[in-house]
């Protein structure tokens, strides 16, 4: 890899994402509920961020918070996420994005089971899942 995922130029990311994806992770699009491929998905293993390859979510942690969306109460490590304030649509919402590549993957709420009382809803277009061996 020539570039850090930090520094792609934008044709870069085009290239290497899906129309979707880039959508999704690079212009802040949403999917639509229950059509992502991950929204149903119970299989073990862990979610990584599809733009970057970046560990963020584990199966363990994931939940059908009937959404539509992949729902999670905690991401792997608490680094892997950066966390902004997004006023879009006439509301404030928190905008989850991966700390290593900046694409984003959906939104924190505070409305989430125990243990942390989060839902994080996340789009499965900026996600890419690696089966669990073990």
């Amino acid at each position: 890899m020539t570039n850090s995922p930090e520094n792609r130029s934008d044709d870069d990311w085009r290239e290497r994402l899906t129309p979707e994806q880039y959508a999704v992770c690079r212009c802040s699009a949403t999917e639509p509920p229950f059509t992502g491929r991950y929204w149903d998905h119970k299989a073990a293993g862990r979610y990584d961020c599809v733009a970057c390859g970046q560990p963020l979510f584990g199966s363990g942690d994931k939940y059908d918070s009937g959404s539509g969306w992949p729902s999670y109460t905690r991401p792997l490590q608490a680094d892997a996420l950066g966390e902004h304030a997004d006023d879009s649509l006439g509301m404030r919402r928190v905008e989850v994005r991966c700390s290593r590549c900046d694409s984003h993957l959906g939104h924190v709420f505070p409305d989430g089971p125990a243990p942390t009382g989060l839902r994080y809803c996340i789009n499965s277009a900026a996600l890419e899942f690696v089966v669990d061996d073990a």
